[in-house]
């Protein structure tokens, strides 16, 4: 299993990026979906997840949406009223029965 992460790049503060994640490589449906963020010296966060009903840290409520097609096997993370502070790497995930996978990051960078 593979996941694509695209949409990230430079943004100005108070803009939007909307990131995609596409899976490939099987044919079942995600239990679970998710963004996770990483910043230079800092450790992997959770930004938001999806399974149903969603779950968005503290950071980014109110200002990130995220979306699910498990047709498309794809996640979608609408960032809104960027922050410098949202710089980070952005990673996808996803969840099949007990089995988590991983796409390889797309940087975000917000510049103030």
């Amino acid at each position: 299993v593979q996941l694509q992460a695209s949409g990230g790049g430079l943004v100005q503060a108070g803009g939007s990026l909307r990131l995609s994640c596409t899976a490939s490589g099987t044919r079942f449906s995600f239990k679970a979906m998710g963004w996770y963020r990483q910043a230079p010296g800092k450790e992997r966060e959770l930004v938001a997840s999806i399974w149903g009903r969603t779950n968005y840290a503290d950071s980014v409520k109110g200002r990130f949406t995220i979306s699910m097609d498990n047709a498309k096997k794809s996640v979608y993370l609408q960032m809104n009223s960027l922050k410098p502070e949202d710089t980070a790497v952005y990673f996808c995930q996803g969840t099949i029965g007990d089995s988590q996978f991983w796409g390889q990051g797309t940087l975000v960078t917000v510049s103030s």
